[in-house]
């Protein structure tokens, strides 16, 4: 599974800030074997956000688009309509789970307005820009991620069972 990673932070792009949650998501690409097929850091503006987005979606460039920053309720946080505006299906429940497991533990992870869907064949994910939200959005990933994406390039076509 090809992954990229697009961090969105203002103080990154100024050069003001290490990306420490995008290199959290290389981290944990890397445990799973799977390649970083394409990785970027933009301002907090959405129009380079949904281009960059729209841009590996539509070059088949990536599987899985994780993006990490902007979800939050300060008014420079527009990740989320960015990705809307790219996005050709929604998929809520992937946002609603991460929330939900994360939230298990950090009760602040109610206030990420992250979404998720698809575009073309390339599913996008909008994570938290911490390092710690990061690690809690992909451990809720984890088990149905892989799968999603399968059913998405169409390598799953039948609805089984799985038995654990």
């Amino acid at each position: 599974m090809r992954i990229a990673v697009l961090t969105i932070s203002d103080a990154g792009a100024r050069g003001e800030r290490v990306d420490t949650s995008g290199e959290a998501v290389v981290a944990w690409a890397a445990a799973h074997g799977w390649p970083v097929s394409a990785r970027a850091l933009v301002p907090d503006d959405a129009l380079p956000i949904a281009a960059t987005i729209q841009r590996w979606c539509d070059d088949d460039e990536a599987d899985l688009v994780l993006t990490t920053g902007g979800t939050g309720l300060a008014l420079r946080d527009v990740t989320p309509e960015a990705t809307r505006a790219v996005l050709e299906r929604e998929a809520p429940g992937i946002a609603e789970r991460i929330r939900v497991t994360a939230g298990a533990t950090f009760p602040r992870a109610a206030l990420s307005r992250g979404v998720s869907g698809t575009r073309a064949r390339t599913l996008v994910i909008n994570l938290p820009g911490s390092p710690g939200g990061v690690r809690d959005s992909l451990a809720a990933l984890e088990p149905i991620v892989e799968h999603a994406v399968r059913v998405l390039r169409g390598e799953v076509t039948e609805h089984r069972e799985e038995v654990s």
